[in-house]
């Protein structure tokens, strides 16, 4: 295994982070209706959205790869980065419940896009659920990758085009209003693009560190 080293994109990420943290809580934010301070989990909510499609673009893209050269580093690949994309979809859901309650009244609603979005990391579970009930490695990655694609596929169009299609309260959706950029004043879009980079730079970082982990126990197994 290579040598551990602290790269200068890692440094850029903590840098980003801790920027992100301080603007998000001590940077002033527009006073819209309703939203209020509330509206400073949008620098953590929306960027852990933005990690979690990242990570799942690129899982599928390495399952792709997988079945098209069978390389395993590949399949190890799409498997962490999924896993990490399933975390970050987590974190971005209930990031999103305390902002619902902040401003609906309730940790969960019968909101189209909440739902959709609790069914897609289901369809992801159920990803891990199949890697786990196949013994031939083969066999595994094969099912699985194919299984990732369509994941993906049906992702798409269950958080971004059916809560179009009906009412729902989330900004941009139903006919609701979405964040236009002269509701956001010059210091909100800094760190909210700040905090886009920072965490998609923490969900490649993690991947990373799992690739490493799963690299080394393998190669304790081959010389067990």
């Amino acid at each position: 295994m290579k040598e551990y080293k602290l790269e200068w994109w890692k440094i850029l990420c903590i840098v980003l982070l801790y920027y992100s943290v301080v603007g998000g809580f001590l940077l002033p934010v527009p006073r819209l209706f309703i939203l209020n301070e509330s509206i400073r989990l949008f620098y953590f909510h929306f960027p852990m959205w933005c990690t979690m499609l990242l990570l799942f673009l690129l899982s599928v893209i390495y399952s792709v790869k997988y079945l098209r050269t069978g390389s395993l580093p590949h399949d190890d690949f799409a498997v962490e980065a999924a896993k990490v994309g399933v975390f970050f979809g987590v974190l971005g859901l209930a990031t999103g419940m305390v902002w619902a309650k902040a401003t609906w009244g309730a940790f969960w609603t019968n909101d189209p896009k909440l739902n959709n979005t609790a069914i897609g990391l289901m369809i992801y579970v159920a990803y891990f659920v199949l890697r786990g009930s196949l013994q031939d490695e083969t066999q595994r990655g094969r099912l699985s990758a194919v299984y990732n694609i369509f994941a993906f596929a049906i992702l798409i169009p269950l958080i971004f085009i059916l809560p179009r299609m009906t009412d729902s309260l989330h900004p941009g959706n139903g006919g609701n209003p979405g964040f236009r950029l002269f509701d956001t004043s010059h210091d909100m879009k800094l760190v909210i693009y700040t905090a886009v980079v920072a965490f998609c730079l923490l969900g490649w970082w993690i991947t990373t560190l799992l690739l490493r982990l799963k690299t080394y126990s393998r190669l304790q197994d081959e010389m067990d």
